[in-house]
């Protein structure tokens, strides 16, 4: 299929502080959001009407509505108010359920090609606000604080930083993840520039993620998983948003990819990715 190829890149949350509960009934967050060299590929090609999606690749999603890909196309049309439609390939290999925000970049993706195919001056970073809390930041990418549920963003300079990503096979439904929070997970906010020097110096960051407590009670396995990933000899391991993901930083991507090869053969039936951050693609 000819088209626009846009790459939906995941992303980690390199700390996740939850500060508290609003009241909308959502968490007021604090996080730093970095995305990774570990991408589906989105095609978008014009079509007479209407949006058609067809998924391939190594993870299975839906193909309708329930995917975010197919909604973020349709918002768009409408707000576009073109005639035509659009057909979407769209490649998996981010996993869903993982906490790396895979569907949220599948949309922003959407957003972002179907920005080229029907250029209409659509506003698409409110489109993204509409569609979910990470799709702001991935439409653009890159490395950012952000705060609210995610959508109040400020965006950083990159750094150089690699890791390994180890998913177990299971997925955390992330509004049972947050139902479950209690008062005393909440914490004040990250130290972000600790975190980022740390990064670049190759020592532990001091970073947290305040949903750990209430998964790691939910899923045990996860909790050690966790526990062997350290005894392996990995340092500063975390778990990217509500999971069920877990990584931690490696000096370099050399060193990321033996630790992938390694867990990959000792955890056979686990998703594990060496991954390095990358910058952001702008609209």
């Amino acid at each position: 299929m000819e088209g626009v190829v846009e790459h939906a890149c995941a992303k980690l949350n390199l700390g996740l502080a939850v500060r508290g509960r609003r009241a909308d009934g959502y968490h007021e967050l604090h996080t730093l959001f970095a995305t990774v060299d570990v991408c589906d590929e989105v095609r978008l090609a014009p079509r007479a009407e209407g949006v058609r999606l067809r998924v391939a690749g190594e993870v299975a999603v839906p193909e309708g509505p329930e995917n975010m890909a197919w909604r973020a196309a349709a918002a768009y049309l409408e707000a576009a108010g073109v005639p035509g439609g659009v057909e979407i390939e769209l490649a998996k290999r981010v996993p869903a359920g993982a906490g790396l925000g895979g569907g949220s970049a599948d949309a922003a993706a959407v957003l972002r090609g179907l920005g080229k195919v029907y250029p209409a001056g659509v506003d698409l970073a409110a489109l993204a606000r509409g569609l979910g809390a990470d799709v702001p930041f991935l439409l653009r990418g890159g490395l950012a604080e952000a705060r609210g549920v995610g959508e109040e963003l400020r965006f950083l300079e990159p750094v150089e930083a690699h890791f390994v990503l180890v998913k177990p096979p299971f997925e955390v439904p992330t509004a049972a993840a947050y139902a479950a929070l209690e008062p005393g997970d909440f914490g004040p906010e990250l130290d972000v520039s600790g975190i980022l020097g740390a990064l670049c110096r190759g020592t532990p960051p001091p970073w947290r993620n305040d949903l750990e407590r209430a998964v790691f009670f939910a899923y045990p396995p996860l909790a050690d998983l966790k526990r062997l990933l350290e005894e392996h000899g990995l340092g500063g391991v975390l778990m990217s948003g509500s999971g069920s993901t877990l990584f931690a930083p490696v000096e370099s991507r050399e060193m990321a990819g033996r630790y992938a090869d390694a867990l990959a053969r000792r955890y056979p039936g686990f998703w594990v990715r060496a991954a390095s951050l990358v910058g952001g693609e702008g609209v």
